[in-house]
């Protein structure tokens, strides 16, 4: 595996701290932020100079029911081949569940949900892997992922689901150090078992990163410090095994650059001391798996996929097993999420609304799940908001009737007179 070193994530909003960061090796770029074509200037220049870009993806919902869509596959991979890139990353997780294999409508969590620990999530994740394998140009890592609720009745181990999987498909492991922290305090799995537990030789890189706790629920924010235990953790694998990368990972609530590199040598540190005797693993990449039909498998993982995203997002009754106090917990926080993505997606939203945004689309979320992503969320919100003739200024729901108007069409509205009001008339009898 190519030795990357260490490095961070790059955002836009950090975008020049990063290209002036000594030691900085290589960066992770969010794949669906980046257009192949329109390379943002600053991964331009970090490229010319030799640093390495990997493309890190959200939202192919590898651990899904169904297959993995060949539109977002063929979107990864050409930004892999823009960037060249050596690898892709993506995670083990569902981002969305319904439709045909359940004969229900399609929701979407607009966050990465884990995948129950069962034979069955593993056989229909291996062949989604696949999948994906052979539709990239470059190797695939898939990355651990943290949690707050956990799924009953679940029959593997963190470790052995993550060894099964890079055994039986050959797929590169990035491991997040933060989630097995989060994992810990929201879950009470042990750090140490899981990475004992690792095929060592698979990992690709691992990710670092802090977040917060309240009420004795750990939050993978990506937007605080790194804790003590996350670095504790890293030097535990670090012990282990040379990991070929560490990057440190931040979304948001960015701190001065002298901070971020203050982290960065505070994870370099828990890497080095983690150096000396190390136990490599006897892990080998897979030999070619038998086919066998995993239909009846991502039919029962379809349905309890889609009974628990409806129970988080649709408000309909807790599947049995599991804890009523963290789905709620999780429920809250993936509206929330919404609000927060849906403000930056269309920001504005909230300079029309004020403070009243944040409320009124929390009431909405509740009795609206989202369907098809962020942008078509706040065009939804905004019409629901519209045909409840709300907000009760009228001066702001005319702005926002014009908001929506210029962005529910396939094109902008024309600013001529005679356009606008036949557009407008065929609006009113197309409602009528």
């Amino acid at each position: 595996m190519e030795r990357l070193g260490t490095g961070i994530g790059w955002r836009p909003e950090i975008a020049d701290a990063v290209e002036n960061m000594p030691g900085i090796d290589w960066v992770e770029a969010v794949a669906e932020n980046v257009c192949p074509g329109h390379l943002p200037e600053s991964l331009r220049r970090l490229r010319e100079r030799g640093v390495t870009v990997v493309p890190h993806g959200v939202s192919l919902g590898l651990g899904g029911a169904d297959r993995p869509d060949a539109g977002r596959l063929l979107a990864l991979a050409e930004r892999a081949e823009a960037l060249g890139s050596p690898l892709v990353t993506e995670h083990i997780a569902f981002v969305r569940a319904g439709g045909p294999l359940t004969a229900s409508p399609r929701l979407e969590a607009g966050h990465l949900l884990p995948v129950p620990r069962t034979r069955d999530a593993l056989d229909v994740l291996c062949e989604n892997i696949r999948i994906a394998q052979d539709a990239l140009p470059v190797p695939l890592a898939v990355e651990n992922i943290a949690a707050l609720v956990s799924w009953p009745g679940e029959e593997l181990t963190e470790g052995q689901f993550l060894y099964e999987l890079a055994d039986r498909t050959g797929v590169r492991l990035l491991i997040d150090v933060a989630n097995l922290h989060t994992n810990h305090v929201n879950r009470g799995e042990d750090p140490a078992e899981a990475l004992a537990g690792l095929p060592l030789e698979a990992i690709a890189y691992v990710h670092v990163a802090g977040g917060f706790e309240r009420d004795g629920v750990w939050h993978d924010s990506h937007a605080h410090p790194v804790p003590r235990p996350v670095l504790d953790i890293l030097t535990d694998l670090a012990s282990r095994v040379s990991p070929p990368g560490v990057l440190l990972e931040r979304d948001e609530n960015f701190p001065e650059p002298a901070e971020l590199e203050g982290e960065l040598a505070a994870i370099r540190e828990a890497v080095e001391k983690g150096g000396g005797a190390r136990a490599d693993g006897a892990w080998r990449a897979a030999a070619e798996p038998s086919r066998v039909s995993t239909e009846p498998a991502r039919q029962r993982v379809a349905l309890a996929q889609t009974a628990l995203l409806s129970a988080l997002v649709a408000g309909t009754p807790v599947p049995e097993g599991f804890d009523r106090v963290r789905l709620g917990v999780q429920a809250r926080a993936l509206a929330g999420k919404r609000a927060d993505v849906v403000a930056k997606v269309a920001p504005e939203l909230p300079v029309i609304l004020g403070a009243g945004y944040r409320p009124a689309f929390l009431a909405y979320a509740q009795g609206a799940p989202m369907t098809d992503g962020y942008r078509r969320d706040a065009l939804d919100f905004a019409e629901h908001l519209l045909l409840r003739r709300e907000p009760g200024d009228a001066r702001a729901r005319r702005h926002l009737r014009e908001w929506w108007l210029d962005r529910s069409g396939p094109t902008p509205r024309s600013r001529r007179p005679g356009v606008r009001l036949a557009r407008a008339t065929r609006r009113a009898l197309l409602r009528r």
